[in-house]
């Protein structure tokens, strides 16, 4: 096991984050901000892990590349890092503080989950090194996690359904339409084999007789949520340690409400609204997890996994689990919405149109659209808990001009911040009503009762399926398939 360049440093001139999802779309532009900002703010003795996930090992090195391109590119022009350093400013001096490394991670597949979080608990990575700019990296060692971002997933979307996009626009208005829209078509019955990550092709397929889960459910949430538990131990803190509890960091939507979720279809199965549905789900369990209805499925869940396939508990003492925060990156052109060529760029024209009508939640680009999560990975934590921000969904936003800055959201029952608010005048003066949606409703004490039940709700199925499943794919790994 080779030496790591951060295991001479003290603990506070390091920061290290996992992204999932990062080889495209806003997961990239998280990894690409999130350098960036790190650079500009943190002292120039400072160095970060950047830790994208991807599905395949060409990817992760299309993806390191990327990343190590932007970073030479970014000490080459930053105008910020030249005044601070001084007039011997070497932009070397700062591409070899950022280290990124990655793993490769199926989250429809279980034994695939287990294993990358084996690799990362107890095993050593390593990166490309055929490039001098960077510090090379072979079988190193992460001794720990400050945040994970939870940023992949899939829509389910076949494309537009026009006549709701005539709908949207004349009867809500095309800022409200492209906002919160209806007119993404999309289809129901998306199930697969999550044991062996296959979907379904027909009756007679192996995959139709294995037990199945919901597709898009699997890859927005639950995959996520497996994986995030067997990270525990490097998310976990002990009183000594000196740095704040590790940061669970889901990523939303602003689209869902709540008539989106059915606890009768929790893996929306048979919804044709299954990425609105998965998206609800997220925002009932980051809200509530810190909610003493929620208490006795968030403590069995932030308990580290103590089975063989995965790194033991850590020794005996009061550890502080790590802290679930909740945020969205607003309307973003992505082709997670697939779109041809000539409808992606007329799209792109009316939501840039959206903005400039006076909507907050159109960053578009996945670079703004990143805000929120990479604001939420580098705030100090006594920052974070003086603001309550566990109670908050934080969305990124913009101004005309596209100047990007983080937005309290309101949540379908919940409010902004898990409470009844003060009358409109209060909405104004704290900058709450611009980008409320417009058939919001005034949360009540008795709706926030409801939110809070059907949180703690939803924790305990998912608790439940949590280890239905770990039962059956310690089964299928000790079995060999």
């Amino acid at each position: 096991m080779a030496l790591a360049p951060w295991d001479e440093l003290p603990i506070e001139n390091t920061l290290f984050v996992l992204v999932t999802g990062g080889n495209s779309g806003i997961g990239f532009g998280i990894s690409e901000r999130l350098i960036d900002e790190y650079l500009t703010t943190r002292s120039l003795s400072s160095h970060i892990v950047v830790i994208p996930t991807t599905r395949s090992a060409k990817k992760s090195r299309e993806t390191i590349d990327g990343l190590r391109k932007h970073t030479r590119e970014f000490a080459a022009t930053s105008t910020a890092l030249r005044v601070r350093t001084g007039p011997n400013y070497d932009p070397r001096q700062t591409t070899r503080r950022v280290h990124i490394l990655s793993v490769q991670l199926d989250l429809c597949n279980l034994p695939a989950i287990r294993r990358c979080a084996t690799q990362l608990v107890s095993g050593t990575l390593s990166s490309p090194s055929d490039d001098d700019d960077f510090v090379p990296l072979t079988d190193v060692r992460i001794p720990r996690l400050d945040s994970i971002i939870f940023n992949a997933g899939m829509g389910g979307w076949y494309g537009l359904n026009w006549p709701k996009v005539f709908h949207n626009i004349l009867t809500k208005g095309l800022v409200s339409a492209t906002t919160w829209p209806t007119f993404k078509g999309a289809l129901s019955g998306f199930v697969i084999d999550p044991i062996h990550g296959k979907t379904a092709k027909n009756n007679n397929d192996e995959a139709a007789t294995a037990p199945q889960m919901g597709e898009i459910f699997c890859a927005n949430v639950f995959g996520h949520y497996l994986f995030a538990q067997h990270l525990v131990p490097l998310m976990a803190r002990r009183p000594q340690a000196g740095i704040p509890p590790g940061r669970i960091i889901w990523e939303s939507s602003i689209e869902p409400d709540w008539e989106t979720l059915s606890l009768d279809d929790f893996e929306a199965i048979k919804t044709n609204a299954a990425y609105e549905s998965t998206k609800r789900l997220t925002d009932l369990l980051a809200l509530t997890s810190s909610l003493p209805a929620s208490k006795p499925y968030v403590d069995k869940y932030l308990t580290p996994s103590t089975t063989k396939a995965s790194q033991p508990s850590p020794p005996t003492g009061a550890a502080t689990p790590p802290k679930i925060y909740l945020v969205h990156p607003g309307v973003v052109q992505t082709t997670l919405f697939p779109l041809n060529a000539f409808m992606f760029f007329w799209y792109n024209v009316v939501l840039y149109v959206a903005r400039w009508l006076g909507s907050p939640w159109h960053p578009i680009t996945a670079y703004n659209g990143a805000c929120a999560p990479v604001w939420l990975a580098l705030q100090e934590q006594e920052d974070l808990d003086a603001a309550g921000a566990q109670r908050v969904k934080w969305g990124s936003s913009t101004d005309f001009w596209g100047e990007c800055r983080v937005k309290k959201t309101e949540v379908d029952g919940w409010g902004w911040e898990g409470k009844v608010e003060g009358g409109r005048d209060q909405l104004k003066k704290e900058q709450k009503i611009k980008g409320r949606k417009w058939d919001a409703v005034d949360v009540t004490e008795e709706r926030l009762a409801q939110f809070e039940e059907l949180g703690a709700a939803c924790w305990k199925k998912m608790e439940a399926l949590r280890a239905t499943w770990e039962e059956r794919t310690l089964k299928a790994v000790k079995e060999g398939n």
